[in-house]
């Protein structure tokens, strides 16, 4: 392996086999070669028969060669030289032709017919390169021109929108199917039947000894109700399952034994439980918790007289119009 071309074939048989191996070899979303170590073996035998081979055929090139007869060599080294100097013709030439350059025999033939103090000038074309890609930027500008200034294609900011949309589209459906990933700043409220059930079913099994089955309370506090000792909502209850409760005297820390997904589920299911009021609910414990951040929609407002208003929370659509007498 002493000539340039013999390194390139082996290069080039190792990047091949590497390729074939690893488009022949179900690995999943690993690399075949990380995932199968005995894949670098096998790449080496390969690499190491390749060499075998540019071995045995220089050897029997040189052989060949000693063979023969003075004027027979004389021949062959004739043909290799010329071989050699063809070599890479085709591009050699391409690139003369792109650069349209006179060779220095023939300057003559573009000098110029002035001469400043024995400075002499070329009159040298543009390179064919220069000037194709000089029309090029024409066309580039016409297309730009017409396809976002006269039909108002997407710009820049438009299409910075569209990404931006696309991707958290598709993280929302990332975390759809990767639940465990929620924690405590980005777990939300399940409205799902399956994960409500699947909620009680956790609840069941593992927290019925302290709230009871109806989450009336027992040596825990009652989940039903308005009063929170640690916050009420979706992220308080999902915190307080994951890290536990008051340091000594409150619940233990789930993190371990229940997913984050599972978590959700349990807080969720104690969401559900509010307001039904079981009957052997214990007493109120901690204070009453209000989500500052939920919304208003059913206000009524009524004037009772020109330095009273009345404002009413209901579970009807708003009135809009303010009823007062004399407005």
């Amino acid at each position: 392996m002493k000539t340039t071309a013999s390194f390139l074939r082996v290069i080039g048989f190792t990047i091949l086999a590497f390729f074939l191996l690893e488009l022949t070899i179900d690995s999943g979303e690993q690399w075949a070669i990380v995932k199968y170590p005995i894949i670098w073996a096998v790449l080496a035998m390969l690499v190491f028969f390749a060499i075998a081979l540019e071995i045995v055929a220089a050897s029997l090139q040189r052989i060949l060669f000693g063979g023969l007869n003075p004027e027979a060599k004389e021949r062959y080294l004739a043909a290799e030289k010329l071989r050699e100097a063809n070599r890479f013709g085709w591009f050699k030439r391409k690139y003369q032709e792109m650069l349209d350059a006179k060779p220095i025999e023939k300057e003559q033939e573009i000098v110029l017919d002035h001469n400043y103090d024995g400075i002499r000038e070329l009159n040298n074309t543009l390179p064919p390169w220069w000037v194709y890609m000089f029309y090029a930027t024409i066309i580039f500008a016409v297309v730009y021109l017409v396809r976002y200034h006269i039909f108002d294609g997407t710009n820049q900011r438009e299409e910075y929108e569209i990404e931006i949309a696309q991707a958290k589209a598709e993280v929302e459906e990332y975390k759809k199917n990767n639940k465990d990933l929620i924690d405590v700043n980005t777990v939300e409220l399940l409205t799902d039947a399956g994960d409500i059930d699947a909620g009680k079913s956790i609840f069941v099994a593992n927290c019925v000894a302290c709230h009871k089955e109806t989450g009336g309370g027992g040596i825990g506090p009652n989940l039903t109700d308005d009063y929170w000792i640690l916050g009420g909502g979706i992220k308080n209850i999902f915190h307080t399952i994951s890290e536990g409760g008051r340091a000594g005297k409150g619940m233990i820390s789930w993190k371990t034994d229940l997913k984050p997904s599972e978590m959700a589920q349990v807080a969720s299911y104690v969401m559900s439980l509010h307001g039904t009021n079981p009957v052997d609910g214990k007493e109120p414990e901690g204070e009453v918790w209000v989500d500052e951040n939920a919304p208003v929609d059913n206000v009524e407002v009524k004037v009772i007289d020109s330095t009273t208003i009345e404002i009413e929370m209901t579970d009807e659509p708003v009135v809009d119009d303010l009823r007062a007498e004399g407005k």
